[in-house]
């Protein structure tokens, strides 16, 4: 029953998701945020819902664009899900818009398939990744995506190499201009957290512990499955499917280096891993197990929750 609901693309799925990312919303503000409500921040969690919810809805856009996975909403079924299993991640704002310039940059960089417009799309990706450093510096790890995906793509025209750096440069002065002219300092850094901690400590209580193991656990084991039907995808594609892995694993790295480890920043690490974990959803034939599958990231949040 589970899985015939979003088995199919309906409009339906998409408001049980958005009632999931407002449940989400109104955990994280009542059950881990220390801050009084007022009008203020009420609009504040507002524009957050709503750029946390356009991102999901760009996540089922670049999916379906590059038939990432088949025709099914299980991948935005599946990022609602993560949100409700770890509240914290809708905790940063900043993080939030952050993820939401992520997934600008990589449906760019997945549209490289085409092969049309290359350079505008790699100084588009470019731009939209340093974007998203402004509000969370180690953001910027995922140039690593633009340059694993010009290895993927066999590309070696050097100009293409250059133009995701002109891209990052381009920001940079603007941000400098910005800050010259607001702040009078030319110092961008001074606005940027680029610390690193591997202090693990405020991941230590038990609703962390469950939720980060069964993510980790089913990432590794569905990444397995993941990798091995790369044989079969077509060839045009295999590429867009190495970039998911690729951007699966700098996220991932985010979350061990982040200075400040609260749960926000596992929300770069949803959007991969829901279309990993789709894909896996994809090869299991026993529909009894499919259903076991779901219901146990069903039933896992309100375990937690009640913890």
């Amino acid at each position: 029953m589970i899985t015939s609901i979003f088995s199919k693309s309906k409009p339906i799925n998409f408001l049980v998701v958005l009632a999931l990312v407002l449940i989400t919303f109104c955990v994280a503000h009542l059950k881990f945020s220390p801050e009084s409500l007022d009008f203020t921040l009420i609009l504040k969690k507002l524009a957050a819902f709503a750029i946390c919810y356009v991102s999901l809805l760009l996540l089922n856009f670049i999916v379906g664009k590059n038939s990432l996975t088949k025709k099914n909403n299980y991948e935005i079924l599946f990022f609602s899900l993560f949100l409700l299993m770890i509240p914290q991640s809708v905790l940063s704002w900043k993080i939030i818009v952050s993820n939401f310039f992520i997934l600008l940059a990589l449906r760019r960089i997945i549209s490289l398939r085409t092969q049309k417009s290359i350079k505008k799309k790699l100084f588009d990706a470019a731009f939209w990744i340093a974007v998203a450093s402004l509000f969370y510096f180690w953001a910027i790890l995922f140039f690593v995506v633009i340059f694993a995906a010009l290895i993927f793509y066999t590309d070696s025209d050097l100009k293409n190499w250059i133009i995701p750096v002109i891209g990052a440069i381009s920001v940079y002065i603007l941000a400098t201009t910005y800050t010259l002219l607001v702040f009078n300092d030319y110092n961008l850094l001074n606005y940027l957290n680029y610390q690193i901690s591997f202090d693990f400590d405020q991941f230590n209580s038990l609703p962390f512990i469950i939720a980060i193991t069964v993510l980790i656990s089913f990432g590794i084991w569905a990444s397995f499955f993941y990798l091995q039907s790369l044989k079969m995808k077509m060839k045009t594609l295999k590429p867009g499917f190495k970039v998911v892995i690729t951007t699966l694993l700098v996220a991932f790295a985010i979350i061990v280096v982040a200075p400040n480890k609260q749960g926000s920043e596992f929300l770069f690490w949803f959007a991969p891993l829901s279309v990993v974990l789709t894909n896996y959803l994809e090869t299991i034939k026993e529909k009894w197990f499919k259903e076991l599958f779901l219901a146990t990231f069903l039933l896992l949040p309100v375990v937690l929750l009640l913890l």
